[in-house]
């Protein structure tokens, strides 16, 4: 038989497994993995368990012991410490020594007679000294004969119940029958900026200090140092590649184009070259380099746009016609999403009979911006390719860099975004720009945090984009602006705003629509940052108290709490040993006073309930005495909308308080 009838035991229910293990799940470096499995067998013997995990350069398992908590769930954890692909799984045993030391403790309790299991412990320490060192050979061989010639119950229980010869057997049990859980799963290990990051936003072209005059690289050069101090540490930029002149978009996306017209970055392609070439009125190859460069000595990561489409007149419209799809009377078929028309793009045709060149040229343009010193990139409508071209696509870069960081643009419907994060997108956007009453973003932020969806989906919240401007942010004024902001940068460990626009709180819309009017995406801007009502003090407390903060640098900590108002929003963020404990309170009204008492979780937070405690509005600055679960807020959206409570426990001395050490 080819069965091994003798095993026993059963594992099931491991958690995490994303799609049958046939797909990782996500983590960055320095999170745990925790592991869960039911491990049971029949009877009554005693298990033991070990969690098995591989690191991406390593050849040889290393293991954890697994805790049985309750109800034959055993739980176990490790942490990633490499960039790559991990691999875990989980072994079961029947531990007859446990057993047996179990019985024992039985025996003598109930007042039997157990002086011939004391040779049978014996026995099973004499086995276990065969798979020993020979130092602790020699150890476990002493403990088999002390067992043997105890004198008196109390020497004898010392000896077999003692915590010296549990460890030695724990260290070398008898795993001859284990079983070891059917599949090996996998952990995609992501540099750190993958879970923490903060993005802005910005169109090269319109860094020019001129009014008039098109931007650079040069220009953008120059603003480094003030995205930087505004707290950022990615600076995305829209396509930066030459721009089709066939169908051009003329301001506010009409037909009609004017000669000054620049058209839109996303129609890639001229005859001044396609998606490896730069828009020569940016600058040169080098010049982006150069920018590059000089962010990273900053801090700052370029993130590129990688957005797979064409203007008409991209050279692989003459160099492969194979690539594209034609219509009967030979024209192309430019790219539509009824009612929407995107007349100067046309799509890749990915059902070609060429796909393998195809794929093959479209890896070769990610490496290209590699070797330029490019290692994120914000990947426009996903969505609208093979998912198969993805997780390959992914897979090969990742296994040559794997610190480079994709972010998925695809909003569009949960599942399709879903299976995009699952084949290898490290961060996502999401639909938090259409989250807006309590209900709502507690319903969504749970099912992206406390579900399944956490082990593989990042959330990247956006308040807006080039295009999207939320009715909120169209009618909500200042306030409104930093609502968004707040809930962004602190509901999720990564967010990113459209930086000028938002800054500003532009807020004019076409009419009926969520777009901008005389939107970006179709002019070049010369935008004055500094006119009343900005919000860049703003922005920079904001992104202060998120460097400031480990609690915030997480998204998957999250918890909602009591609040007595339907407009108001409680939540909190702590680490791990509550040495930062963080509270949230948003006022999502823009337009009137709220206030309410908040229900604190003081049990879970170690905080005695007679005692006061103090509590730091890092926003205002402002200080609080509060005591036990209930307490009063009130936030005037004109002032100030959100509360980020930083608390601080009372020390033995009654005047004296402090952060948690």
């Amino acid at each position: 038989m080819d069965v091994e009838g003798r095993r026993r035991i059963v594992i099931e229910n491991l958690k995490p497994e994303v799609e049958g293990g046939r797909l990782p799940i996500k983590r960055t470096i320095g999170e745990k993995v925790v592991v869960t499995a039911d491990i049971f067998s029949d009877g009554h013997d005693s298990l033991s368990a070990r969690l098995q995990y591989r690191t991406p350069k390593g050849k040889e398992w290393k293991e954890v012991p697994m805790k049985m908590m309750e109800n034959d769930q055993w739980r176990g954890e490790f942490v990633v410490q490499e960039m790559g692909i991990y691999r875990y799984t989980v072994e079961g045993w029947i531990d007859h020594f446990k057993t047996w030391q179990k019985d024992l403790k039985k025996r003598f309790d109930s007042g039997q007679d157990f002086k011939v299991d004391l040779w049978v412990g014996a026995e099973y320490i004499e086995k276990a000294s065969r798979r020993a060192s020979k130092e602790d050979q020699n150890k476990l061989l002493l403990f088999s004969k002390m067992l043997k010639r105890a004198k008196g119950v109390k020497e004898t229980l010392s000896i077999a119940l003692g915590e010296e010869i549990t460890e030695f057997m724990n260290h070398y049990p008898d795993r001859t029958l284990a079983v070891t859980y059917e599949k090996e799963l996998t952990v995609v290990v992501d540099q750190k900026r993958a879970l923490f990051s903060s993005w802005y936003e910005l169109f090269p072209r319109s860094c020019a200090s001129e009014p008039g005059r098109h931007g650079t690289f040069g220009d953008c050069e120059n603003l480094l140092s003030e995205i930087v101090g505004m707290g950022f540490d990615t600076l995305y930029f829209p396509p930066i590649h030459p721009i089709g002149k066939t169908n051009r978009k003329g301001k506010n996306n009409i037909l009609k184009v004017g000669p000054d017209d620049v058209g839109s970055p996303w129609a890639i392609g001229s005859e001044e070259g396609g998606h490896r070439s730069v828009h020569p009125q940016l600058g040169t190859l080098e010049d982006f380099e150069r920018l590059v460069r000089k962010a990273k000595e900053k801090g700052l990561e370029i993130a590129m746009d990688l957005a797979f489409q064409c203007s008409p007149d991209h050279p692989y419209v003459k160099e492969h016609p194979e690539w594209f799809r034609w219509r009967p009377d030979g024209t192309l078929q430019f790219a539509e999403n009824p009612p929407k028309r995107y007349e100067d793009i046309i799509p890749l045709n990915f059902e070609t009979e060429k796909w393998q060149e195809l794929w093959e040229e479209l890896k070769s343009i990610v490496l290209f911006w590699i070797k330029k010193g490019v290692c994120i990139f914000r990947v426009d409508n996903p969505h609208t390719k093979p998912f198969s071209f993805w997780e390959w696509l992914i897979k090969e870069i990742k296994g040559e860099y794997p610190e480079v960081i994709f972010l998925s643009e695809a909003f569009t419907r949960p599942r399709v975004m879903y299976r995009l994060a699952k084949i290898g997108f490290a961060q996502s956007y999401t639909y938090f720009a259409w989250r807006n009453t309590k209900r709502e973003l507690i319903e969504y932020l749970t099912e992206l945090t406390q579900t399944e969806v956490k082990e593989y989906f990042r959330p990247n919240f956006w308040p807006n984009t080039p295009d999207i401007l939320p009715e909120h942010l169209q009618y909500g004024g200042r306030p409104a602006f930093m609502i968004r902001l707040v809930l962004a940068a602190t509901l999720s460990s990564n967010y990113g705003i459209y930086g000028p626009a938002f800054e500003l709180c532009i807020h004019e819309a076409l009419s009926g629509k969520e777009e901008y009017l005389h939107s970006e995406k179709y002019e070049i801007k010369q935008w004055n940052r500094d006119i009343p009502g900005n919000l860049g003090d703003f922005i920079v407390r904001v992104n202060r108290i998120r460097q400031e903060n480990p609690a915030l640098q997480k998204t998957f900590n999250l918890q909602f709490y009591e609040v007595d108002n339907e407009t108001l929003l409680f939540y909190g963020k702590t680490t791990d040993d509550l040495s930062n404990i963080l509270f949230v309170v948003v006022n999502l009204d823009p337009f009137h006073t709220q206030s309410g008492w908040v229900k604190v979780p003081i049990k879970e937070l170690g905080i005695d309930p007679s005692q006061p405690y103090l509590v730091h509005d890092l926003l205002s600055d402002d200080k609080y005495i509060w005591q036990g679960e209930r307490n009063y807020v009130e936030l005037n959206p004109q002032v100030l909308p959100a509360n980020i409570f930083r608390v601080r426990k009372r020390l033995k001395k009654e005047t004296d308080f402090d952060y948690f050490v």
